[in-house]
């Protein structure tokens, strides 16, 4: 089962941060998992509001996507676009390492 924290906003004024779509792969409510899910609205509320999808799929509850897509641990989050896509493993807990994927290391948070 998928499920979405964050639809992208229609009309949404990004201006210059582009769209990203990113599916985080957890295993219920284990504790990286939920640390991981977690962290990921933290920075979905500072850096990308409005302007991203996150898809939350639990491997116990559809287990053939983490086939579908080569996942071998958990958590993990796959950056989708923008592209290039970006794997990171992990519970997610270095906030700078999560920024340096998504390109936004050094961006302010946004009000």
């Amino acid at each position: 089962m998928e499920a979405n924290i964050q639809r992208p906003e229609t009309g949404s004024s990004a201006g210059k941060t582009p769209f990203y779509r990113l599916r985080l792969f957890v295993a219920g409510s284990e504790p990286n998992s939920d640390k991981a899910k977690a962290v990921l609205a933290n920075l979905r509320d500072k850096y990308l509001r409005g302007c991203c999808e996150i898809n939350v799929v639990d491997v116990f509850e559809n287990y053939q996507a983490a086939i579908d897509y080569q996942i071998v641990a958990i958590p993990t989050l796959i950056v989708e676009s923008p592209p290039p896509q970006k794997v990171i493993v992990g519970s997610l807990s270095n906030e700078d390492t999560v920024l340096d994927a998504l390109g936004l290391a050094g961006r302010e948070v946004q009000l």
